[in-house]
C-alpha cells in the first residue's frame, strides 16, 4: 500500500450500477438498479423512472418522506442488505446546512447514498524536542466496522439535530473521556471526502476534521467500549504504518495523511505522489 492507494481505494465505485436518488427536484442519492426497482413494491410512495428513483408528488413534508424512508430502511434488513437498524438519524439535505428534506436511519445511508458528515479529530502532544506524537486508539474486537484496526482519538457520525460542536463535545467525552472544556481547544483545521462503493451501496462520506492539541498529562480513556486502547505514537511511526500496511480503519487514512501534510510530515519532497494525494483528499 501507498499514501494514494489508500485515496482510491476509498474512491473506487462505479455509477453506472446505479440511479440518482431525488426529493424535492434535487439529486440526494444514488441508489442501486435492484433495489430502486423494489422499492415501489415496497412502499407505493415510491416513483421509479429508467434514470432515477423518486417519491410521489403528494409526499412533500418532513415527516412524511421520513415515515416512507423508514419502510425501505425496514425492508433493507429484512432482505439482508444491513444487518440491523441502528436507531440513529441522519439529515438528507441537498448541500451541508441546508433545510433538511427527510432523516434516514444510519445504517441504510449507503444503500441510499446519502452524502453523510461526521467529525474525526487528531489529538497530539508536542514532546520535548519540539516534534509531533499522534493519539492512536485501538478499535474494540466487537465493532461491527474494521474490529480491531486503528482509528482517530476521536470520530463519528453526524446525526441530526446536533451542531458539530455539540457532536464533537459528545463523541469526546464518551470515545476520549475528555471534558467539554478540553474538547471545546479542538481546532477545525478542513474536510475531506471521499465516495466508496461497498455491499450496501455508495457510501459518501465528508469528514470535518479537527486538531486537539493536548498536554502530556492527559491520557485519552475510552467510556462507550468502542475502543480497546490509546497509544501516543511518533509521526514517522504513524506515517510508516499508514503508507506501508493495512492495519487502519480505511477512512482513517485519509485523515491521518492529511495530518501529515499538514504538519510537514508527508512533502513534495519525500514522496512523488505527493500533488495527488493532496488533490485526492477533497473530493
Amino acid at each position: 500500500m501507498s499514501f494514494l492507494d489508500h485515496i482510491r481505494a476509498c474512491n473506487a465505485h462505479d455509477l453506472s450500477g446505479f440511479r440518482r436518488f431525488e426529493l424535492d427536484g434535487h439529486c440526494v442519492g444514488w441508489v442501486r438498479h435492484a433495489l430502486a426497482e423494489a422499492l415501489p413494491g415496497v412502499d407505493p410512495g415510491f416513483v421509479v423512472t429508467a434514470d432515477r428513483l423518486t417519491v410521489a408528488p403528494e409526499i412533500r413534508d418532513f415527516e412524511a418522506r421520513s415515515a416512507l424512508l423508514d419502510h425501505a430502511a425496514a425492508y433493507l434488513v429484512e432482505c439482508g442488505t444491513v444487518a440491523a437498524l441502528r436507531g440513529e438519524y441522519y439529515a438528507i439535505a441537498p448541500r451541508w446546512g441546508a433545510e433538511p428534506l427527510a432523516r434516514l436511519d444510519r445504517a441504510a445511508v449507503a444503500a441510499f447514498g446519502i452524502e453523510a458528515y461526521g467529525i474525526h479529530v487528531n489529538g497530539f502532544v508536542r514532546d520535548g524536542a519540539g516534534g509531533l506524537q499522534l493519539w492512536v486508539g485501538r478499535r474494540a474486537r466487537d465493532r461491527e466496522v474494521a474490529p480491531g484496526q486503528l482509528d482517530n482519538m476521536i470520530a463519528g457520525g453526524q446525526p441530526i439535530g446536533l451542531t458539530l460542536a455539540e457532536n464533537l463535545e459528545k463523541e469526546a467525552a464518551e470515545e476520549a473521556g475528555l471534558d467539554a472544556a478540553t474538547a471545546g481547544r479542538a481546532v477545525p483545521v478542513g474536510a475531506i471526502g471521499y465516495t466508496m462503493e461497498t455491499p450496501a451501496g455508495l457510501k459518501r462520506d465528508r469528514l470535518f476534521v479537527y486538531d486537539l492539541e493536548l498536554p502530556p498529562d492527559v491520557v485519552p480513556v475510552n467510556t462507550d467500549g468502542e475502543v480497546e486502547s490509546f497509544e501516543l505514537w511518533p509521526l514517522d511511526r504513524v506515517a510508516e504504518s499508514v503508507r506501508s500496511g493495512g492495519d487502519w480503519k480505511f477512512n482513517v487514512t485519509l485523515v491521518v495523511t492529511d495530518f501529515l501534510i499538514r504538519h510537514g510530515r508527508l512533502t513534495p519532497e519525500n514522496d512523488s505522489d505527493y500533488l495527488e494525494i493532496a488533490c485526492g483528499l477533497r473530493r
